[in-house]
């Protein structure tokens, strides 16, 4: 055990603790922006920067650990100063516009530079000529990045993908998709694990919501949403709602008052789908030399993605496809019967993960069929 002084107050912790994490023991706020436990400590934002006695420069609190005797200030006057001119650096190649941004009121430096008083105008504006890519589910968009590595890392010591790399030197440092390929042409799945984790809005969803209220504005339309368990189990948690009172029969009446004609669940698919493979199975057990081993299956819309460019496992995966996709092609094929819908002329299916089907593209988060 190692103990140390922290804001004048006595901590003991075990021996390769850092300092951040020392603060926080005993509820000594150090801010952060890079950070994140065990997967991004490498002090790339310098906001965490702290005074330690008898060092003559500040250290990054999240990757120093503490030493016997330690004496550490969290708060001085040249902790904070320096704080303020890293954060000025920051928002020199940031930009500033928050009210277009989808983290706007949710976002880490947004709330660093209230805390720190940064607001108006800071040095010399810095920004890149780079317009955003629409044409995938996950958006980035070059001049709200603040260099973080928080997406770099999440997705190599996570998700295992390695997607995104740092690109150029010095100031022209900048995140982008490795060996210089587009976001389009890469293996991503679009897990949305590097969104969920960007501290700013350099990665936001495509939002496709101005076509869905489009969709439900047509009244030639038939409009059929499909929810995922994940969804239903999860919006409690964004609307701040006890989970008990956050039903799926809530859910789907508050989907029918907007104007969804059908609302679809995943789950009958998905129970379909396990009995498909599970015939399967059974049928490449009984006849074992007339087929490839192992076999895999998933029920992830991510599962057609990564099928075709895996040469090994091209042969080895099961035949059915995942869930949404059964539902959203058995879904359209009944709405689209004349005896069961009139002369409808079109049937538009919203759900979240519709991006890449087998045999096919389509739109980012909806799939469109006329009949």
């Amino acid at each position: 055990m190692v103990t140390l002084t922290i804001d004048g107050r006595a901590v003991t912790v075990p021996e390769s603790t850092t300092i951040l994490e020392a603060a926080r023991s005993i509820h000594i706020d150090i801010p952060t922006l890079c950070y994140l436990k065990g997967i991004n400590e490498i002090g790339a934002c310098r906001i965490c920067m702290v005074e330690v006695e008898g060092q003559p420069r500040l250290v990054p609190a999240c990757d120093n650990v503490v030493n016997e005797g330690m004496v550490v200030r969290t708060n001085s006057p040249r902790v904070r100063e320096a704080r303020r001119v890293n954060l000025r650096l920051l928002l020199s190649q940031h930009d500033t516009k928050c009210t277009k941004c989808t983290r706007s009121g949710n976002c880490k430096l947004q709330q660093l530079t209230n805390d720190y008083n940064l607001l108006g105008e800071h040095y010399i504006d810095d920004l890149r000529n780079a317009p955003p890519d629409f044409s995938n589910p996950v958006v980035r968009i070059e001049n709200r990045c603040v260099k973080c590595m928080r997406c770099i890392q999440i997705c190599d010591k996570v998700q295992t993908m390695g997607i995104w790399d740092l690109m150029g030197t010095g100031s022209h440092t900048t995140v982008g998709v490795a060996r210089t390929r587009t976001l389009g042409e890469s293996d991503c799945t679009f897990c949305g694990q590097c969104i969920t984790h960007c501290p700013v809005g350099g990665l936001q969803e495509h939002d496709d919501t101005g076509k869905v209220f489009d969709a439900l504005a047509d009244p030639e339309r038939i409009t059929v949403v499909q929810m995922a368990p994940a969804v239903r189990s999860a919006w409690a948690e964004y609307f701040h709602l006890d989970p008990k009172y956050a039903t799926a029969e809530r859910m789907v009446t508050a989907l029918k008052t907007m104007g969804f004609d059908f609302v679809f669940d995943t789950n009958f698919a998905a129970d379909l789908t396990i009995m498909e493979e599970g015939s399967e199975f059974i049928e490449r057990f009984t006849h074992r030399n007339k087929y490839h081993w192992p076999m895999f299956t998933s029920c992830c819309p991510g599962w057609a993605v990564r099928q075709e460019p895996v040469p090994l496992l091209h042969r080895q995966p099961v035949h059915c496809q995942e869930p949404p996709a059964d539902v959203r092609c058995g879904g359209q094929e009944l709405l689209r019967r004349p005896a069961e819908r009139g002369s409808q002329e079109a049937v538009c299916g919203i759900h979240h993960a519709l991006h890449r089907q087998k045999g096919g593209g389509g739109a980012a988060h909806h799939a469109k069929c006329r009949g």
